[in-house]
Order: C-alpha cells, then sequence, then structure tokens
C-alpha cells in the first residue's frame, strides 16, 4: 500500500514512532523530501526524532540534519558523542555544510569532533574552512570540486575527472588550473566529449572565468552570482589558486539569514534570535534598542517641557506634536530603507551618492510640499488661525524635508564606519527623528507669527 503524503500528520508519525511500526515510517519517509522530514522532526521529542533519524539513509539523513531548526540541531547533536557526530554526521556531509555543523558546537567539542574524523583530507578541509567568517566567500565555499590540469590530454582528463566525481554530489563546472593551481577558465563538457583524446586542455578550455577571493563578503558573493546569472563561483586565494567553490544553494541560505537578520534589526533586535531561544536571550536582543527608545522618548518629552509656558498659551498646538512626531519617523525610514537597499544589492556606490541625495532632497520637497498643503487647508478649517496653520504647515515641510535627508545621510555614514546599515531603518531613526521633528516644530513656531513669545 502506497502511504498518500496529504494523509499524514505528527500526531499518525508520533503513534507510529510509539509503537515501532519500521516498515509504516519508512514508506512515509520515501515518499517525503528531506526538508519534510525535517519539519516533522522540528516537532517531535528527542527521542522520537532520533528514533526517525535511525530510519534514514546516510545521504539522506545528513539532508535532513541540515535542515532542522538551528535550535532543534544543537539539541539533537547534543544527545551524540563527538565520535558518533563525526562518524554518523560529518563523513555523510559536503565540507562546508560539515563545516557549518562543526561551527555550531561548543568550543570544547570541536577539536574533538576533527580529530575522530578517520578520512584526513576531508578533516583538513573542514579545518580551512573553520578559519573562515562565516559571512565570507571562505566560509561560504565548498572544498568539493572538479579541476583538470590545462596540460593534461582529454584521455587523461576524463580518468582524472572520474575520480574526482566521487567525492563531488554536483558537477556544475570544471575548472582549468595550471601547474601551481592558479585558476585559468573553464572546460566545457561538451568540448571534452567530441575532442580528440590526444588534445589538451590548454586547446579546449575558456578563459572567461569570473571568481571571487576567499575573505570577500556574501554580500559580494550574491551581488556577483545575481550579476552574472551563475549557479556556482570559484574562489580563489590572494595568489589566485583555485580552493573551493560556493554553489547557489549555500547563497540563497544566506541571504535568507541575511534578510531575516536585517528584518530584526529593522524592528529593533540587536542579534539573531528565534521564537524558540530562551527568554533571556530574547530579551537581551530586543532590550537594547527599547532602553535606546525609552531615552529618546525621555529627550523628546524634555524638549516639549521647555516650551511648556509656550504651548500654554496656544494649546492647539499640542494637538500636532503627534503628527509632526509620526511624519517625520515615516519619512526617515523610507528614505533610509531605499538606501539600505542599495547598499545592499550595489546599486548604489561612492560616485552615486551626491545624485542619490539630490533625489532624495526632491521628493522630500515635493511629498513635503503636498502633505503640508493639506495640513494647512485642514488646520484653518478646523482651526481657522491662519498664524496657527502657517507654523504647523511649515513645520511639517520642514521636518519631511529633513527627515529625507537625514534619512539618507545615516545609513550611508553607517556602512562607511563599517556598522550594518539595516540599524538606520529601525528604532535609531525613528528615535532620532522624533525629537529633532519636535524640537524644529517648537524653533519655527517661536520664530512664525508670534504665536510663541
Amino acid at each position: 500500500m502506497t502511504v498518500n503524503v496529504k494523509d499524514i500528520n505528527l500526531d499518525i508519525i508520533r503513534d507510529a514512532i510509539k509503537e515501532e511500526q519500521r516498515d509504516f515510517l519508512q514508506e512515509i519517509i520515501n515518499e517525503l523530501y528531506p526538508a519534510d522530514i525535517a519539519e516533522y522532526m522540528d516537532d517531535l521529542n528527542l527521542e522520537e526524532a532520533k528514533y526517525l533519524y535511525t530510519l534514514l539513509d546516510k545521504d539522506e539523513a545528513a539532508a535532513v540534519l541540515m535542515e532542522l531548526e538551528k535550535d532543534v540541531r544543537e539539541r539533537f547533536l547534543a544527545s551524540f558523542s563527538t565520535h558518533e557526530i563525526a562518524r554518523e554526521f560529518i563523513y555523510n556531509l559536503d565540507s562546508d555544510d560539515a563545516a557549518d555543523l562543526i561551527s555550531e558546537l561548543p568550543d570544547e567539542m570541536r577539536e574533538d569532533v576533527l580529530s575522530h574524523i578517520e578520512d584526513r583530507q576531508k578533516a583538513q578541509h573542514i579545518a580551512d574552512l573553520l578559519v573562515y567568517p562565516s559571512n565570507s566567500a571562505g566560509g561560504l565555499m565548498g572544498k568539493e570540486f572538479i579541476k583538470v590540469n590545462v596540460n593534461w590530454h582529454v584521455v587523461t582528463c576524463v580518468r582524472e575527472m572520474r575520480k574526482q566525481a566521487e567525492n563531488v554530489e554536483e558537477v556544475y563546472a570544471v575548472y582549468v588550473v595550471d601547474d601551481d593551481d592558479v585558476l585559468l577558465g573553464l572546460l566545457s563538457l561538451k568540448k571534452l566529449l567530441i575532442a580528440s583524446p590526444r588534445a589538451r586542455v590548454s586547446e579546449l578550455y575558456d578563459d572567461d572565468v569570473v571568481s571571487i577571493k576567499a575573505m570577500h563578503t556574501g554580500e559580494e558573493v550574491a551581488s556577483i552570482m545575481n550579476k552574472y546569472d551563475l549557479v556556482v563561483l570559484p574562489v580563489v586565494d590572494e595568489l589566485g589558486r583555485l580552493i573551493g567553490r560556493i554553489t547557489i544553494d549555500d547563497v540563497v541560505d544566506f541571504i535568507k539569514e541575511e534578510a531575516e537578520k536585517d528584518y530584526q534589526m529593522m524592528s529593533g533586535m540587536t542579534q539573531n534570535i528565534e521564537s524558540g531561544d530562551k527568554i533571556w536571550e530574547i530579551t537581551q536582543g530586543r532590550l537594547f534598542w527599547l532602553i535606546v527608545a525609552l531615552f529618546g522618548g525621555i529627550v523628546g518629552s524634555r524638549v516639549i517641557s521647555n516650551y511648556e509656558d509656550q504651548i500654554s498659551i496656544n494649546p492647539e498646538m499640542a494637538f500636532f506634536m503627534p503628527l509632526i512626531a509620526a511624519m517625520g519617523g515615516n519619512v526617515g525610514v523610507q528614505s533610509s530603507a531605499l538606501i539600505v537597499k542599495g547598499l545592499a544589492n550595489n546599486t548604489i556606490n561612492a560616485g552615486r551618492i551626491l545624485p542619490k541625495l539630490w533625489k532624495e532632497i526632491s521628493v522630500g520637497f515635493i511629498n513635503g510640499l503636498v502633505c503640508s498643503a493639506i495640513l494647512l487647508i485642514y488646520s484653518y478649517m478646523f482651526a481657522p488661525s491662519i498664524a496657527l496653520s502657517m507654523t504647523v504647515s511649515t513645520a511639517l515641510m520642514t521636518v519631511i524635508l529633513f527627515a529625507s535627508i537625514f534619512g539618507t545621510f545615516v545609513p550611508l555614514a553607517l556602512n562607511k564606519l563599517k556598522i550594518d546599515p539595516a540599524l538606520a531603518t529601525g528604532p535609531f531613526i525613528t528615535t532620532s527623528n522624533d525629537i529633532i521633528g519636535l524640537f524644529i516644530y517648537f524653533l519655527i513656531g517661536r520664530m512664525m507669527y508670534g504665536i510663541f513669545v
């Protein structure tokens, strides 16, 4: 009987595990992708997850392990010895995934796991990858690839490629190197198939190859692969020697993680936190920017208190304070979000900063003109005081123009200081614009038409 995946749910799997229905569970597994199996394991308890995991073949087990939620994977691995981790998990993973897995282990376990890997070449590859930052090209690359020497004949080339292919899950490209392993180009499989066995690789390869150095950032990797529509990107060292490759699936994972991190930073969280993390870890991730916002509110209240006497003369001015603060914050976030996006996809560089700044000023001016005109009409209709109407509309115009400039400048400055510009679209820009917007509001109120004396 064939299992219908649509009829399967977590309760059915739990009952089958409890009753040790191995054949039934095996049928379920055969119908599911590794990502689907991982979703079920995320919701099982540790013992249930381990039981289900034992039913997987080695290749599928490795794929499922990498699909688990990070906190679930950490708890799962913690139930195994370092020898079991090396033998059961690391052995069946590509070098980049193995390095990612080992990097999640406590420091005291990493060397122990590496020492238990029987394949010393693989252990060396993993150790090499652990040296690089996780968000660099070196941290994203794998060491499994196929390379051929530019001086080989086709017959030698095919023989060596067969040997190397045993350790490569997907063959995306064949790289051509010289005697010093310097990357020279790519070898087309079609040319290889139709060429004479005595032809040399030097006669067949294409020297038009895009590569990246190991210490370049993950953002640069994503940008290059997107620009040139690549599914694989070779990685070289400072001397141009081929040391690894980055595949599209690793870049997609990186982009997803970066997007989640930026979203958290824009929401006022300073570190990568998950809903399943401990209470104190979640608190740490949120508290800092809440305190920043709190102090910003305190400063804002002090700005208002400095003009308490003046507000008492024209209490109608207080009605527009939330509007001025909110509009400044909204405009600032809009401007900074566009700049952050441009910095992320490399559409903004040093030569384009001034034109971008001028464009944001122009947009801010038009938006401010429209919004202030609407506010002028509204305020005069419901509070027929030309002085009050002119004050609030002029203040709004000024605040919007300032917020556009501020929202553009701040992410550029943060990026220049090597600070993640995503911070500029969160509480930082909102709180700053609230304070400055109120200050501008009262300053204009004091200057115009004698409203404040």
